[in-house]
């Protein structure tokens, strides 16, 4: 099923309490997702427009953001065929740029009753959650409740092993601190199954990360782990004294009004119009998982968030326009460290350099049924959030980064299933 329109949209920027306000509704260290949910192997882990034809037209005086060329929609449909024939049941992408939208749909969004997905849709967003933490965190900051350079043990005492682990290399991966979820998805089906009711504890998760050996001393070097970020929900709730679902709620998604954005852990179910998302199996040719109903206990403030393309464009648009956090929050945030020669890692957030000479920045998300790309341009104007619905399949998520030089470029890179960095 394919649906591509282009039509006006109220200019991102509605500013409530001082922040942007955006549209609403439904890696690794080399080469993977593990980040909210999905299984670790690149090579096999895993309605408002349905289908409703070419889009309207937008006045020509609309100036575009940062000179960029317009979006390749052309293109990004040929990206989103590509998921489909490798193993996503439906794919979807919408770009916000400026006073104009663009949406791409393809494939369903029920396996069951054929259901066309939209870009309407609700979806687990995995990692994509870790920009969220660390916004709240770097809010905390600017409060001058926190330091970025203490130690986390000042705040949460006695939780790591080493006083040197502080709360920048936390929010940078640099902790040294191992990935839980290695083990605990090492098979993808039965690994899921066995966590996909259960609840932890924040301190549970940590207890299972701190069994085996760290993975480098303190700010030695970046290493993707999922632990990191549940360190960074315990301190959330710390500092705070609330759950960090009222953090989100009271510091992003009520500010911003973003009507598709939950955080409803531990219940199962995502609340109105969804995509189910689908795990696709180790045993090549065995049958899709349906993971839509989970816990994501293991991931919480490490990739446990539910929204909708519409409101991931207006959060990225939002920080990046400088309506989340104040000047120098917002650079701290961006203070990157070089994971490979097309990616870059700040504080919860990840820069890409494209083809084309543009630099997008967002982050990747993946979640047992379902992977996610979200980035925008460096002053939040251009935003894109793309998604597969499935996991553990390597192939899908590399070719689902060919959507940012469709969105971005203007055209998009050929795609491949090689030398692409998740997480």
């Amino acid at each position: 099923m394919f649906a591509a329109t282009m039509s006006r949209s109220a200019v991102l920027g509605a500013v409530v309490l001082s922040l942007l306000a955006v549209p609403a509704r439904a890696a690794t260290g080399e080469g993977t997702d593990r980040s909210a949910g999905s299984p670790q192997r690149t090579t096999g882990t895993g309605a408002a427009e349905r289908a409703t034809g070419a889009g309207t037209t937008v006045r020509a005086t609309t100036a575009r953001p940062s000179g960029l060329p317009a979006p390749d929609t052309a293109g990004l449909g040929t990206v989103l065929d590509k998921l489909l024939t490798r193993g996503a049941p439906g794919a979807l992408a919408r770009i916000d740029d400026g006073t104009k939208t663009y949406r791409v749909t393809r494939g369903v969004a029920d396996r069951t009753n054929r259901t066309a997905i939209s870009t309407d849709d609700r979806f687990r967003i995995g990692s994509v959650t870790k920009s969220f933490s660390a916004v709240v965190l770097l809010q905390l900051a600017a409060e001058k409740k926190l330091s970025l350079d203490a130690p986390v043990n000042r705040y949460l005492p006695g939780l790591l092993p080493d006083d040197r682990i502080t709360v920048r290399h936390v929010l940078g991966h640099r902790s040294g601190l191992y990935d839980f979820s290695n083990d605990m998805f090492a098979s993808s089906v039965s690994g899921f199954e066995a966590v996909r009711n259960k609840v932890f504890t924040y301190r549970q998760l940590v207890a299972l990360s701190l069994k085996k050996p760290r993975t480098n001393a303190p700010g030695a070097a970046y290493s993707y782990s999922n632990t990191n970020f549940v360190v960074a929900g315990l301190l959330i709730e710390k500092l705070t004294g609330k759950p960090v679902r009222t953090a989100y709620q009271d510091r992003i998604i009520g500010p911003l009004k973003l009507a598709d954005t939950f955080y409803v852990h531990p219940d199962t179910k995502i609340p109105g119009r969804y995509a189910r998302g689908y795990l696709t199996p180790d045993t090549a040719g065995a049958r899709l998982v349906d993971a839509t109903a989970q816990t994501a206990s293991w991931a919480q403030s490490a990739g446990a968030l539910i929204s909708s393309a519409h409101d991931l464009n207006t959060f990225y648009s939002a920080l990046l326009g400088g309506k989340l956090l104040p000047a120098a929050a917002l650079k701290e945030m961006e203070r990157f460290v070089r994971v490979n020669s097309t990616t870059s890692y700040g504080l919860g957030l990840r820069r890409r350099d494209l083809s084309c000479g543009v630099s997008v920045y967002g982050h990747t998300g993946a979640v047992q049924g379902y992977y996610t790309y979200a980035f925008a341009t460096k002053d939040g104007r251009r935003a894109l959030t793309a998604l597969a619905t499935t996991s553990n399949n390597g192939q899908v998520l590399d070719t689902l980064a060919a959507t940012l030089d469709a969105a971005f470029c203007g055209r998009p890179k050929s795609v491949r299933t090689q030398g692409v960095t998740h997480h």
